[in-house]
């Protein structure tokens, strides 16, 4: 088993090591601002029927799709962000999720703008511009929470350390983190593909989390394997549906998403304070 470990950490280490280089992160950021203008241009060809079919079909016509798109690389980078950030902390994993429903809602706001006409006007758009309001103001609202959530971890050490086998614990989750990362890059890849083709489908996002959830849950039962307290299994729990929260945040309507995603973070940080506050022993 130890020799499974072994290969596990081999394969993950190199490949966390080269994503979060800061060359590598900085190159993507200047392909991110390519792709962007890329994307702005293409669009104004569109406009003016430079494009040639079936290629012209397949591309909007309105410059705010650009935006989207932009936002939608952020997002996967972020994801692929958490899946490298899994082998950590639940708490830290769970933060780095509220990032992503952040970003998610932050996104929205600017997705609505594809549905407005250029110039943009205010006549015709009010409901658009009360989407924009609530997913902007929302996705602030939780970015400040999460703030406040990562003051509150930083008091406390992760329950990692508490593990009696550290190693083979992270490098089960190491496993987990590929397979889930193996997974991500199989959805996404069949997302692009019925784009492409012009299939109408769901956001690949959405069922991203899905998994997420079922894999927070396998990590709380690996987790008791190597550390069964009560305590350990509460805290992990409530943090899993924290994020399940998160999920139904995603497929909630406008507005209900704010309040489901205000809700989540919320229980996070109330399970933070209250383990840190009455069980102390147990936090330290």
């Amino acid at each position: 088993m130890n020799r499974i470990y072994e290969w596990i950490t081999w394969i993950f280490d190199p490949l966390n090591r080269f994503y979060e280089h800061e060359k590598v992160h900085r190159k993507i950021s200047i392909l991110l601002v390519v792709f962007f203008l890329a994307s702005l241009l293409v669009i104004e060809l569109k406009r003016w029927n430079l494009l040639p079919e079936p290629f012209a079909s397949m591309v909007p016509g309105n410059h705010f799709y650009a935006i989207g798109g932009a936002f939608t690389v952020i997002l996967i980078l972020e994801v692929i962000s958490l899946i490298f950030v899994l082998p950590c902390s639940f708490s830290r994993s769970v933060g780095k999720q509220f990032e992503i429903l952040s970003l998610i809602l932050m996104r929205n706001a600017f997705k609505e703008l594809s549905h407005f006409q250029e110039p943009v006007t205010f006549a015709g758009n009010e409901d658009s511009i009360l989407y924009i309001l609530s997913d902007g103001f929302g996705a602030v609202l939780i970015f400040t929470l999460l703030g406040v959530y990562y003051m509150l971890q930083t008091r406390q050490k992760h329950e990692r350390d508490h593990l009696d086998d550290l190693y083979t614990f992270v490098a089960a989750k190491k496993g987990i983190a590929l397979i889930l990362l193996s997974f991500f890059i199989g959805m996404g890849g069949r997302a692009l593909y019925l784009t492409v083709t012009g299939v109408e489908h769901t956001d690949f996002f959405h069922d991203f989390y899905t998994l997420l959830i079922l894999i927070d849950i396998l990590v709380v039962l690996i987790a008791q394997c190597y550390h069964p307290s009560f305590y350990s299994v509460f805290r992990n729990s409530g943090f899993a549906l924290s994020t399940m929260i998160i999920r139904l945040a995603l497929v909630a309507p406008v507005y209900f998403n704010v309040l489901l995603g205000v809700a989540a973070i919320v229980l996070a940080i109330l399970l933070t304070v209250i383990s840190d506050r009455l069980f102390p022993a147990k936090a330290v």
